[in-house]
């Protein structure tokens, strides 16, 4: 957590001092505005996410959790995450915090890259809301079809990978 405080703290300062040197405090002022007012129209989601997560730590088993949608959960924690991530509604003020709860709570890295791939690919709230109606049925059918096993096979290899680059799951 430090090194990413470090980093987006060095690139606040940075634009803050150019855009004093571009247009003076008034245009500094005008960006740390318009920051404030993005946090706040989040923050409810953010501290609702984070409730979330901290209550699912404490009410979920590790055991079951484990069993479900473990490391060693084989494909069916793969099934079960996509399936999940697939019906779960929320932006990634809710789908992070959640995730980081279940990894705590042990679940497993390939269950939980599948679950994210499916939220992000096949996340039925934009398929339904966004994807269909505006490019039609099929479009929409062939790029499900097309992606559909793509949850399962980022699950397969996200282990693998963080095995290769030395961070086991």
């Amino acid at each position: 957590m430090l090194p990413s405080i470090l980093i987006l703290g060095t690139l606040v300062v940075v634009l803050l001092v150019v855009a004093v040197l571009v247009g003076g405090w008034s245009l500094a002022w005008r960006g740390m505005s318009s920051g404030g007012g993005l946090l706040l129209s989040v923050l409810p989601q953010l501290l609702l996410g984070f409730l979330l997560a901290g209550l699912i730590t404490v009410l979920l088993p590790r055991d079951l959790l484990a069993s479900v949608v473990g490391e060693e959960s084989g494909l069916t924690g793969l099934v079960v995450a996509t399936v999940a991530g697939l019906a779960t509604p929320g932006g990634p003020f809710l789908q992070f915090p959640l995730v980081a709860a279940l990894m705590q709570g042990g679940a497993g890295a390939g269950p939980v890259a599948a679950y994210l791939t499916a939220w992000s690919l096949l996340g039925w709230n934009r398929v339904l809301i966004w994807e269909l109606p505006l490019l039609g049925p099929s479009f929409t059918v062939s790029r499900l079809v097309v992606t559909l096993l793509l949850p399962i096979l980022v699950g397969l290899l996200v282990p693998v990978t963080m095995r290769f680059i030395g961070r086991t799951p």
